[in-house]
């Protein structure tokens, strides 16, 4: 088949080698110029280890591990180390395995098949499902037909909106806001990564190779601004970081306030009770982001993808039966990802004094995982 994917991020690379790998001719599109990726290193864990062996991929992804998050720990104002990170609670399995998200994003385009192209600059505006096909206009002006369109541009859909819907139908936001900001000043060592708390609210600097990232993630209801105005986001998180001058939360929310590149955006999952519509399937982050705070996004997309072209290839004659298996498929593995957050957020951003202060008490008992 000829095979549309919207979004060249984890989630639509790794859409374009397993699609290309079962025979299709795939071509990639992605609104920036350039692949993205800015942000902190990624997770992969549990299944998607064994699928990205079958992709080829694991051996270069292994090569690249960084030890990131294994190095943090909590520290109090004055920045002393009070208790280190829980990596038990964290990781399913002693192979998970981190990897910076640059490194990722380089090894899935270099494993792209040549019947799979990539392209930049271009977006789609308009999709027309006829049953028999799918007519594409990009914002270029192209218009294009397919066989079959995959929307694999993350969380804040175009594909996903075109087909199914405004956002808020599916987006359930789960209380917290979050930004990554790049550190030029700090320069990394192999000493901990702090992370500090106050009540609602977490500010730590992350260090990998030769990079220093700030994270500043707190509590929140629904914030309505737009997710892509930059100046909006620096308000908000000034607002809410501020008026506290402990520890070195003025540094950070200064870096964050001078990124051009910083990302900001609302700790949120998408859950939808199908996946497709005609021929359109949704995978990754469009589909069913469990959000930041469960670590899994990526094992997800890379799993989903290749349980797609696996379906594909076993129900070649009939899309609804192939859709339908990659659903029963990878609801699984999205259930059991979606429903990890809620520890994760108390233990990352407790809500009170008192929750930050039981928080440590727990982890510093002998035995605490």
């Amino acid at each position: 088949m000829r095979i549309l994917v919207s979004g060249a991020g984890m989630a639509g690379l790794a859409a374009g080698i397993n699609l290309g790998n079962a025979g299709h001719d795939v071509t990639i599109v992605e609104r920036a110029q350039h692949l993205r990726v800015n942000g902190s290193p990624i997770d992969l864990r549990g299944e998607s280890l064994a699928v990205a062996r079958q992709m080829g991929v694991l051996d270069e992804i292994k090569a690249r591990k960084v030890d990131m998050t294994e190095r943090s720990c909590f520290v109090d104002g004055n920045g002393d180390r009070v208790v280190d990170l829980p990596l038990a609670q964290i990781n399913d399995t002693a192979e998970d395995t981190e990897i910076p998200r640059e490194d990722l994003a380089h090894v899935l385009r270099n494993a792209l098949g040549p019947s799979v192209a990539l392209e930049f600059g271009d977006s789609i505006t308009e999709l027309h499902d006829d049953g028999r096909g799918v007519d594409v206009l990009f914002a270029s002006g192209e218009r294009v037909r397919y066989d079959l369109v995959v929307g694999a541009d993350g969380l804040h859909s175009a594909t996903r909106r075109l087909i199914f819907g405004p956002e808020r139908q599916y987006l359930r936001h789960l209380g917290f806001y979050t930004a990554l900001a790049n550190v030029p000043q700090y320069h990394p060592t192999d000493a901990p990564n702090p992370i500090y708390n106050f009540p609602g609210h977490m500010a730590g600097i992350l260090t990998y190779r030769d990079v220093a990232l700030a994270v500043l993630t707190f509590r929140s209801s629904w914030i309505d601004y737009d997710y892509q105005d930059l100046d909006a986001q620096k308000r908000i998180l000034t607002e809410e970081f501020g008026g506290h001058g402990r520890w070195r939360v003025p540094e950070l929310l200064d870096a964050a306030c001078r990124d051009p590149e910083l990302y900001f955006d609302s700790v949120s999952q998408i859950d939808m009770p199908s996946w497709h519509r005609g021929r359109v399937v949704l995978v990754g982050d469009a589909a069913h982001c469990a959000s930041p705070m469960s670590g899994r996004g990526t094992s997800l997309a890379i799993t989903g993808t290749w349980l797609l072209a696996k379906a594909l290839t076993e129900n070649a004659d009939d899309l609804d039966a192939a859709f339908a298996q990659y659903e029963r498929a990878q609801r699984p593995h999205v259930t059991y990802a979606q429903g990890t957050v809620g520890a994760g957020g108390d233990l990352i951003v407790p809500a009170t004094q008192e929750a930050i202060d039981a928080r440590n008490r727990q982890l510093a008992q002998p035995g605490a995982p």
